[in-house]
């Protein structure tokens, strides 16, 4: 892995030009078929969702949208979901969960869209369902973090029984800008932030949180998409073949994730 701070592995993760979910439909799987709404309210154009195959195999993807240009980032509101997107996340998991397809999700957001409309329409009622759910949903969930994964905004839909993430990625409670105004009430120093709260990969990877790092090309996956997405391919490949042979995965899925933060039990010296 490359030796980069923390603070410049959150740069990397945000490069404008690193591969988006639109990227990786198209690099991963076949025959996709997007579907739209969360038939309660509408549209939201945060989160890309619908059917594929992945090699030969149907599957349900479900990802976070950011844009490359201003305009792009204004039709799906710079990849921060309202409660609709999660929504319409947690109706392909269900069809999904019916018609026993793997889930497979891609993270890369800020966080969940924070405003006043979004708060009215159940922003935290959306996203603690999408927790529930994905919690015991019998079919695989395989998740990957591809840039951002901030808040519960990037959790909702990484309730997985695996969750990689890329090496450039970062994953964390909320943005460091956010952590440093709240921490010191001063964005500036979010540098000092990001070193303090093990959001890389290798961090996360060493604390149990993730499971897997997935490789990128030096400089950052935007300096080679092509390569970025066969070493995700290949993750993605290893992973569904390990959950095929798993009989329980909601139990499995709660074990894992009742280990987080608990330290091993150590051996009482004799």
């Amino acid at each position: 892995m490359n030796r980069l701070t923390a603070a410049e592995r959150v740069a990397v993760a945000r490069h404008p030009q690193r591969p988006n979910i639109n990227d990786y439909i198209d690099g991963l799987f076949t025959d996709f078929f997007a579907q739209r709404g969360d038939r309660l309210f509408g549209e939201d154009g945060a989160i890309l969702g619908g059917v594929a195959l992945f090699h030969g195999r149907p599957v349900t993807v479900i990802g976070t949208r950011k844009g490359r240009t201003a305009e792009e980032n204004l039709k799906c509101n710079f990849g921060m979901p309202g409660p609709e997107g999660y929504r319409k996340a947690l109706r392909l998991m269900h069809q999904a969960e019916k018609f026993r397809r793997p889930v497979i999700t891609f993270v890369d957001t800020a966080g969940a869209y924070p405003g006043l409309g979004a708060e009215e329409r159940g922003q935290g009622e959306a996203i603690a369902r999408n927790l529930l759910e994905m919690s015991r949903l019998t079919v695989p969930i395989v998740t990957v973090i591809t840039g951002e994964g901030n808040s519960g905004g990037a959790l909702a839909l990484a309730v997985a029984d695996r969750v990689a993430m890329l090496e450039n990625a970062v994953y964390a409670i909320l943005s460091p800008e956010g952590f440093a105004s709240i921490l010191w009430k001063d964005a500036a120093r979010s540098g000092e932030a990001c070193e303090l709260m093990g959001l890389t990969a290798p961090e996360l990877l060493a604390g149990g949180v993730i499971d897997e790092v997935i490789p990128e090309p030096p400089g950052g996956a935007h300096t080679d998409p092509v390569l970025t997405i066969a070493h995700v391919d290949r993750a993605l490949k290893r992973d569904l073949a390990a959950l095929d042979q798993e009989k329980d995965l909601p139990a499995a899925r709660w074990r894992k994730f009742r280990k987080l933060g608990v330290p091993p039990i150590q051996e009482e010296k004799t």
